[in-house]
């Protein structure tokens, strides 16, 4: 008996490529509800591509599907294909309705006999589905179509509709008759495919890109915005890993070929927004328990936190069910997601803040003038350049406070104390005040050269107890470079009241240092040549602790000074030894450099990347100082 595909959904995708296969000759039933039901019984698909001619007006197609209002009004029989193309809150019902529909007259039913295809955003469909059907094929989709009335579709891509790949649930299909028959019909409807065998790994990469539907949909673009849907991606990382949940990157290898895949203009119908923006547009529910929700639930199942996805996730819920639509939440809304969230994550003494470690100049501009702009401090230093306040009067960002790191983040140097031991907390205090540090204020610190410096006060405020405290990306370079203003002269602010409490983050003193080199990985973030002992211009000694794996913390950063991406720092950090487990399964990671300072740029750059990392505060000035501490020398 020939095939014949029961589409379930007549959305934007399921249209989409209902529309493609009956064009095709393909046999093909559409599922829909409501007012699409009725608009595509009573006029048929109105189906929208691009122009023929450039400028031209859009190629319009009246497409007449069969269609069916449920289950009950559709006859099974062998070498049907049910393809479920709803929305993932609708999936435990549908699926539960269809599962145990009699096919070929009750000798068997749709989960014994059917494949079904999943055509949806997020990784719980195949769960849900694999408890009731036999054959279950899974799939990324990539499709710029959008449905925004009953019964009307508009398809911007050309020649080819949608990209998918394909792959069995729970793993396998390559090679495989089924998935293999699908992927050649759905080539046949004008959509790219291939065939993988891991298709779990692609969806929980798609599911990274999916995370930023629901901001899309909830505030309109800003800095601010792409700085939220950066800290969604780091919280899913955080939790995948947990969860030991492979990623696919979607960046080094899309997965099929994007080059027939062409978003063209369509006069008159310009692009809109996500899938959830259109949700939200038509009034409808959204699916956001299934994509910020599916990060909140393996975080908890793993003794984690995901607060931005949390806020998010009840934002758009609240938004769904109030009628607000589309870009309706403004930007101070914002703000107050990713505070909550900074806040949330640098709650509970002992743990390492999480959070966002990161602020783009723009955004910190913005930042800077609203109600809850946040302390700027300014730390030039370099080593043998004793002239960092003059630098800070020659020009500095608005408002920001001098903070001098020799005798302000660190208490007198001496023997194997080191360089630039740690500041007593009572002394610390005292200096947060005098820059007018106060009780909840966020902080941004900067210098001139990459945050190398500036790293160490966000080091030590977490550590004292500051959990909202970033590093400007790029330090005072990004600032100019995006035109922003500069200030001359000194800024002397009121005394704050910020009480201090240390402990936040781990610290390793030499004992422990060398025992992390054994039973972890411990970094040195000094230049390759100092980690090598071929030369040592400050220390006592040169060489390197034992067991330690050179890092330069330069290497952080790329040509302008930027951190890297996460996900290239994440790179860097597993192929020197990181474990990719996180959590309570990740090995300790232990950092020293010359004298603590640049090892907490490196921490900063691990915590971007996911990892959490103890400092040694002394690092080798203080291991160099000990004549009983044996020194290593060459490459690892």
């Amino acid at each position: 008996m020939s095939r014949r595909y029961i589409v379930i959904g007549a959305g934007a995708v399921g249209a989409t490529i209902a529309a493609e296969l009956h064009l095709a000759g393909i046999d093909v039933v559409v599922v829909a509800r409501g007012a699409n039901l009725e608009a595509l019984r009573a006029h048929g698909l109105r189906y929208l591509r691009p122009p023929a001619t450039e400028g031209g007006p859009a190629e319009e197609r009246r497409v007449d599907l069969a269609v069916a209002g449920g289950p009950d009004e559709v006859e099974l029989r062998s070498g049907d294909v049910l393809v479920l193309a709803t929305k993932s809150q609708d999936s435990e019902a549908l699926l539960a309705a269809w599962a145990w529909q009699p096919v070929d007259g009750g000798r068997t039913t749709a989960a014994e006999a059917l494949p079904v295809v999943l055509l949806q955003n997020g990784i719980e469909n195949a769960r849900t589905a694999l408890r009731r059907f036999a054959v279950v094929v899974d799939a990324m989709v990539l499709s710029p179509s959008s449905h925004l009335r009953p019964g009307e579709v508009i398809s911007p891509a050309a020649p080819l509709v949608a990209g998918f790949l394909l792959g069995r649930a729970p793993g396998g299909g390559v090679g495989d008759p089924a998935v293999e028959q699908i992927a050649a019909d759905l080539r046949r409807g004008a959509s790219a495919v291939r065939i993988v065998d891991d298709i779990g790994r692609w969806k929980a990469g798609k599911l990274l890109g999916n995370l930023a539907y629901n901001l899309d949909a909830l505030y309109p673009p800003s800095p601010r915005r792409d700085a939220a849907s950066a800290e969604l991606v780091a919280e899913a990382r955080r939790a995948f890993d947990a969860a030991g949940i492979d990623i696919a990157d979607l960046r080094q290898d899309g997965g099929f070929d994007h080059t027939q895949l062409v978003i063209h203009d369509i006069p008159g119908f310009p692009r809109q927004g996500s899938s959830t923006w259109q949700s939200l547009a038509r009034g409808g529910s959204v699916e956001s328990d299934f994509l910020n929700g599916e990060i909140v639930l393996l975080a908890r199942l793993h003794g984690l936190t995901a607060p931005v996805n949390a806020g998010v996730q009840r934002r758009i819920a609240v938004a769904a069910r109030l009628g607000t639509p589309p870009g309706g939440l403004g930007d101070a809304d914002l703000a107050e997601l990713l505070a909550a969230g900074r806040v949330a994550r640098g709650s509970g003494a002992g743990r390492q803040p999480s959070g966002e470690v990161l602020v783009d100049a723009k955004a910190l501009h913005d930042e800077l003038g609203s109600a809850q702009a946040p302390l700027l401090l300014d730390v030039r230093w370099a080593l043998g350049d004793p002239h960092g306040h003059d630098h800070y009067r020659e020009g500095h960002l608005p408002g920001a406070v001098y903070v001098d790191l020799d005798t302000e983040l660190a208490a007198a140097p001496g023997g194997t104390a080191g360089r630039h031991p740690l500041p007593e907390l009572a002394d610390l205090q005292q200096a947060a005040r005098s820059w007018g540090l106060t009780a909840g204020r966020p902080v941004v610190v900067y210098d001139d050269n990459g945050g190398l410096s500036a790293a160490r006060a966000w080091w030590l405020l977490r550590w004292a107890g500051i959990a909202d405290v970033r590093i400007l990306d790029g330090a005072l370079g990004a600032w100019r470079d995006a035109g922003l203003p500069i200030e001359t002269g000194e800024i002397i602010p009121l005394p704050g009241d910020i009480v201090l409490e240390a402990g936040h983050l781990p610290v390793l003193d030499a004992d422990t240092a060398a025992a992390v080199a054994r039973e972890g990985i411990l970094l040195d973030a000094r230049a390759p040549e100092r980690y090598r002992g071929e030369v040592e211009p400050v220390d006592p000694r040169a060489g390197h602790i034992p067991g330690a794996v050179s890092a330069s913390t330069g290497d952080n950063l790329d040509a302008a000074g930027r951190f890297l991406p996460a996900a290239e720092l994440r790179a860097r950090f597993l192929a020197l030894g990181a474990s990719a487990g996180g959590g309570a399964t990740q090995a300790p990671i232990g950092v020293y450099c010359g004298s603590g300072v640049t090892a907490s740029h490196e921490i900063a750059a691990l915590a971007v990347a996911g990892f959490d990392a103890a400092l040694f505060p002394g690092s080798w000035s203080a291991w160099s100082s000990d004549p009983a501490r044996p020194v290593a020398t060459g490459p690892r």
